[in-house]
């Protein structure tokens, strides 16, 4: 799917918690794509589409950020870019699938891939030439 703008991606992230607001098990989604893709843009749509009323943040800096959903649930955000050795997080990050609560999104996952559910979303953004993103749900 090609997306033009920067509100195309924070309309794809609504749309697509719509599907996350049915579910009634954890979900878990890696996002894939180079700095400046759009993924904490996504992000931000999916979270504004779940009902967070928070500002969203890359948690580039800080690894996790958690924003609490109006049914109770979590949105469990983490950012692995920074980090060559996940350490400790990789416990932080197993709890947080564990809990069928949950939507877990990880960005820069390769780290932690071990650690994943074999049965997750992942989304690929790439960005073109023409300032587009090619956005493919594998």
């Amino acid at each position: 799917m090609k997306i033009a703008s920067e509100q195309e991606m924070l309309d794809f992230g609504k749309s697509f918690a719509k599907s996350l607001l049915q579910a009634d098990h954890a979900s878990v989604i890696e996002l894939v794509g180079d700095v400046g893709a759009g993924k904490t843009t996504f992000v931000r749509g999916l979270a504004e589409g779940l009902g967070v009323k928070q500002e969203v943040t890359s948690p580039s800096f800080t690894i996790s950020k958690v924003y609490a959903l109006p049914d109770g649930r979590s949105l469990v955000h983490y950012d692995f870019y920074r980090l060559s050795n996940p350490g400790l997080m990789v416990d932080d990050l197993a709890e947080n699938l564990n809990n069928q609560r949950n939507i877990v999104i990880i960005e820069w996952g390769e780290e932690v891939s071990d650690v994943l559910p074999e049965k997750h979303t992942k989304i690929l953004i790439e960005y073109n030439d023409d300032n587009t993103r090619e956005v493919t749900i594998l």
